[in-house]
């Protein structure tokens, strides 16, 4: 079976699918491996290293597409610099393997339902103990949480640990972080080895023994609706709950130096907990890092990519946080595709889609010219009658 790595084409993107490492894994495993000519390099992987561990480099991306069995890649199919479509390059009978983002871009989904090609999306990897090595999501959100804390401490202007100096003791600096999924527990745990004090919040309050193991402070709002969704995801909850978490962590975010919101409900906007009233009641020099800034934002006035200023408070919408640690975050996510390829692939060496495993099931997004997951197909319709 011939695996092909595309170089990835999205702006500010370095991450590639595979490493030199794994590559070496599915040489031996008898499966023939293309990369992209400079697939790599942003990552730190030079087409040298590819070719030491067995892979073919391919200068014509269209002859990759056009011949590859499995095309894996980091994010979803677009356009390339030179006008032409990555939709256009797949074939039928080709797989696709990816971040394919397919709640909020649906009419993707149905572009490469068309092509009649088969995708899988890393988004769709259930989140089960048996599947949690193929957990891209979680891999890739736990780099987020750490980089929000630096880019903080960085912004900060204040130490994050406590000084005892000649000149005085230096307080510590105070953290509050939203949300204690993978990348808000990370961020935790970033904050707490910088000698922060943290206090955490999450709607989950099974949630509160992980932010208490890792030393942090857990804020609990009493809610009375469900508010764990299939898979551990935080659930979007009534405006009535919304109100009620506002109202209570208000005054953690007016006492905090640093804020990090994580919140996000997947296929939904983010929703917003981090008020304008509370950021005026921050302190001057006071930090918020906004990891949902690009699914409408978890604080008011937050803007994808940039930095805002709001009476003296610094709020940042960091886009694509894993990408600034490429080296670390292609390995581990070529550690997931590869864990996704030992069920995608039979003994025999080739593709073998059982659907009656949860995982292949799970994560398999479109077949045979069907989309196969029914949020999707939800997604697409309302989609289409929104443009109708």
């Amino acid at each position: 079976m011939r695996v092909a790595v595309a170089k990835e084409i999205q702006p500010g993107e370095r991450r590639v699918a595979l490493t030199p490492e794994v590559v070496g894994r599915l040489v031996k495993r008898g499966m023939e491996v293309w990369v992209e000519a400079g697939a790599g390099d942003r990552a730190c992987f030079s087409d040298t290293s590819y070719e030491a561990a067995g892979a073919a480099i391919i200068e014509d991306p269209q002859r990759l597409w056009r011949e590859g069995q499995v095309i894996l890649k980091v994010n979803p199919l677009g356009d390339r610099p030179d006008g032409a479509s990555e939709y256009d390059w797949l074939s039928e009978g080709s797989t696709l393997v990816s971040f394919l983002n397919p709640l909020a871009e649906p009419t993707g989904v149905n572009r490469i339902a068309k092509s009649g090609a088969t995708a899988f999306a890393m988004e769709l990897i259930p989140r089960t103990s048996r599947a949690q090595s193929a957990d891209a999501l979680s891999s890739q959100a736990s780099i987020a949480g750490y980089k929000a804390v630096l880019m903080a401490a960085s912004q900060l202007p204040k130490y994050f640990p406590m000084l005892t100096t000649a000149a005085g003791t230096i307080p510590p600096a105070k953290v509050f972080v939203i949300g204690a999924g993978v990348a808000g527990l990370q961020a935790i745990a970033t904050a707490r080895r910088l000698g922060a004090v943290v206090e955490a919040f999450d709607i989950r309050p099974e949630t509160k023994e992980q932010v208490q193991s890792l030393g942090g402070k857990f804020v609990e709002v009493a809610l009375e609706e469900e508010t764990r969704a299939a898979g551990g995801y935080a659930k979007e909850v009534s405006d009535d709950s919304k109100r009620r978490t506002q109202e209570a962590i208000a005054k953690h975010v007016g006492s905090a130096d640093v804020v990090i919101t994580t919140a996000q409900v997947p296929g939904k906007k983010a929703p917003v907990l981090v008020t304008k009233s509370m950021v005026e009641a921050m302190k001057p020099g006071s930090v918020i890092v906004d990891l949902a800034a690009n699914q409408g934002g978890n604080c008011e006035g937050s803007a994808p990519g940039e930095t805002v200023m709001q009476n003296g408070v610094s709020i940042m919408g960091p886009d694509n946080l894993p990408a600034s640690v490429p080296l670390h975050a292609s390995q581990l996510y070529a550690k997931n595709l590869a864990t996704l390829l030992g069920y995608l692939v039979g003994e025999n060496g080739e593709l073998s889609l059982d659907f009656k495993d949860d995982i292949i099931d799970g994560a398999c997004l479109v077949h045979q010219g069907k989309i196969r997951n029914e949020r999707v197909k939800a997604a697409l319709e309302e989609e289409l009658v929104r443009i109708t």
